[in-house]
């Protein structure tokens, strides 16, 4: 029996629910991996050897080595678990979030001051709020070459 998910209407939002878990389980503990010095220094070596010793998709090693972050949240990360990917690449959780916006770190964090994105568009997909896929990526860090 599938169960109702009202909250999968939330534009710009992945729930982090048992699906998702059971989904990013081996990418949630290859990030946990990070937490050890010796493993940074094994992954900056070599990224993708150290992925390919971890039993996640293709499709989730290549969004770790893309740092897609927001394709590593679709694919089951969680974002507690992916601040170790930032963490071990010299990256405040600021800019991280930042670079999931599409926003340099300065914009995300003056949106951040001025209380975050408004409610209004943003209740449902498909409304015209900023948070709507359409509008995706947004601020300077997003319009890069465009």
């Amino acid at each position: 029996m599938s169960l109702d998910k009202p909250y999968k209407d939330v534009p710009g939002t992945t729930i982090f629910d048992a699906e998702q878990s059971r989904l990013g389980y081996h990418l949630n503990q290859f990030c946990m991996s990070l937490m050890k010095a010796a493993n940074r220094e094994r992954f900056k070596a070599d990224e993708r050897a150290y992925l390919d010793e971890w039993p996640m998709t293709e499709e989730q090693k290549l969004a770790v080595l893309a740092r897609d972050l927001n394709r590593c949240i679709a694919l089951g990360g969680n974002i507690y678990f992916l601040a170790k990917i930032g963490a071990t690449d010299g990256r405040s959780f600021q800019q991280m979030a930042g670079s999931m916006t599409g926003m340099t770190e300065e914009e995300y964090r003056d949106m951040m001051i001025k209380g975050g994105r408004s409610v209004e568009g943003n209740r449902r997909i498909g409304e015209d709020g900023t948070a709507q896929a359409h509008r995706q990526p947004q601020g300077a860090a997003g319009n890069k070459g465009n």
